[in-house]
């Protein structure tokens, strides 16, 4: 059995009134997550909670996440959203299955940038 994406769900808190900004460079900067070649997508999620954000990336293995984890490129991305950040943590997974549903035949794209 093939094995599925390998996944990183970080989980960050976001400084009171930075919000809207980190969300506006976490846009700016995710092509240099995206653009790996290893890098099957990203999604940024705003929780109920106030300034909690979920980021969740889909890598086509563990070992070619640890490499970007460990690149420059990976280092000024984090340099970049660092200032808004009060706290977080990361948890690692492999997917085991996916059954898309009815509606995931339609596109997400309009969900780039819209608050």
């Amino acid at each position: 059995m093939a094995e599925g994406p390998f996944r990183v769900m970080l989980r960050m808190q976001i400084k009171p009134g930075m919000q809207e900004e980190f969300e506006r460079v976490w846009l700016e900067v995710g092509d240099s997550v995206t653009s790996h070649p290893a890098n099957l997508g990203q999604w940024l999620s705003r929780d109920e909670e106030e300034g909690v954000y979920w980021i969740v990336s889909d890598w086509v293995d563990e070992p070619r996440f640890r490499e970007f984890e460990h690149s420059d490129r990976h280092l000024e991305h984090r340099t970049r959203l660092h200032p808004y950040r009060s706290g977080g943590s990361m948890t690692t997974m492999r997917v085991v299955a996916h059954l898309p549903g009815a509606a995931s035949a339609g596109s997400h794209g309009e969900w780039v940038g819209v608050r």
